[in-house]
């Protein structure tokens, strides 16, 4: 009996411990999509010339019109990770997103140089990468 009600707590406590830890990584299922990069950054769409708007380590990113979606995604942080030829071993990283690309395809990224090269070489210009918010 007191081995029944053991083996009972046991599978009790796991199924605690398993719904908390669903509940801990239950982020956002990551988006194929594609990056570039790009070294002209100011005005931006979002915050214009203020030189406040860039993050201190760089990273930062316009986005597709899909994405910017009319500039609700200014200010907001989006991960991005290199998944095909030219990654460098970096990442993922984090970017803010400062400014629209009119000229990116929906689920495309234009990165601040500095983001790009954390995560690719400058080199290849175009990567394929996975992307979350």
């Amino acid at each position: 009996m007191a081995s029944n009600i053991r083996t009972l707590s046991y599978i009790y406590v796991l199924t605690i411990v398993s719904c908390m830890l669903a509940l801990e990584f239950d982020g956002a299922e990551a988006i194929a999509g594609r990056a570039s990069y790009y070294t002209v950054y100011t005005p931006s769409a979002c915050y214009g010339y203020d030189s406040s708007q860039f993050p201190g380590d760089g990273n930062f990113a316009a986005a597709s019109s899909a994405i910017y979606n009319g500039g609700a995604a200014c200010g907001q942080y989006y991960t991005i990770a290199c998944t095909g030829n030219g990654c460098n071993g970096g990442g993922p990283i984090s970017v803010k997103i400062l400014d629209l690309c009119p000229g990116c395809a929906a689920n495309q990224f234009d990165l601040s140089e500095t983001a790009f090269s954390n995560i690719a070489d400058t080199a290849v210009g175009v990567i394929d990468i996975d992307y979350s918010q």
